[in-house]
């Protein structure tokens, strides 16, 4: 697979942004709510160094590029959060929760509001622009919508079992350890089993394609690029 220059830059920047911001917003609300863990560890932090994980961050999305894999997935280091620390630890898991995946759509809003600039950049680079925000606008989307999938340790996992009653919260807490696996299982191996037997099994791929075409298009919509 013969990767540019120009590709590399107008995926990377926008990918280290998306991630970047995410990962602050989580340790930003946590600290407004009362655990100072991740403000005392620097993760609150605009720095990517801060937030990047050596493997799933870079070697794992690239071990799939270059193995020409038909989906790319990768994770930034986790925000530590000590939730029992939260003014209210249950409603605090949430709202710590939700800020990553509503950091990543006020990024995408912002894109998408962005393309009406696209007159104002000189000619010579406002390809490279227009090509920053839409990746942009693509990416915190796609992190945004599998973040909020609900199984531990995924954001949305989170906010499910701060939201369900007791009764259904504390099992699906219980998965928090096995939810990589659980992932894995999802986007690697249910797929390839049933390409086996001739089905596609590829179900998260399609509801994060479905989900993210009528987000954008929302997203494109609100903004007045439609």
């Amino acid at each position: 697979m013969n990767i540019t220059l120009y590709e590399l830059s107008v995926w990377v920047l926008p990918l280290v942004i998306a991630i970047t911001f995410h990962e602050a917003a989580h340790g930003f609300v946590a600290h407004r709510l009362g655990d100072q863990t991740a403000w005392q560890l620097g993760r609150v932090s605009f720095n990517p160094l801060r937030h990047i994980d050596p493997f799933g961050t870079v070697v794992l999305p690239g071990m799939l590029l270059l193995a020409h894999s038909p989906f790319l997935f990768g994770y930034a280091k986790p925000v530590p959060v000590n939730f029992r620390a939260l003014r209210n630890p249950r409603i605090g898991m949430v709202l710590v929760a939700l800020a990553g995946p509503a950091t990543n759509i006020a990024l995408a809003l912002v894109a998408a509001a962005a393309f009406h600039g696209l007159t104002y950049v000189p000619a010579d680079t406002a390809q490279w622009v227009a090509d920053n925000l839409k990746n942009a606008l693509v990416i915190n989307v796609v992190l945004a919508i599998f973040n909020m999938l609900p199984i531990p340790p995924l954001d949305g996992g989170r906010v499910a079992v701060g939201l369900l009653p007791k009764f259904l919260a504390l099992p699906l807490a219980r998965l928090e350890p096995y939810g990589m696996l659980i992932l894995i299982a999802l986007l690697i191996l249910l797929p390839l089993a049933g390409s086996q037997f001739g089905l596609n099994l590829d179900v998260i791929s399609t509801i994060l394609r479905s989900s993210t075409g009528y987000v954008i298009q929302l997203l494109l919509l609100v903004t007045g690029n439609t």
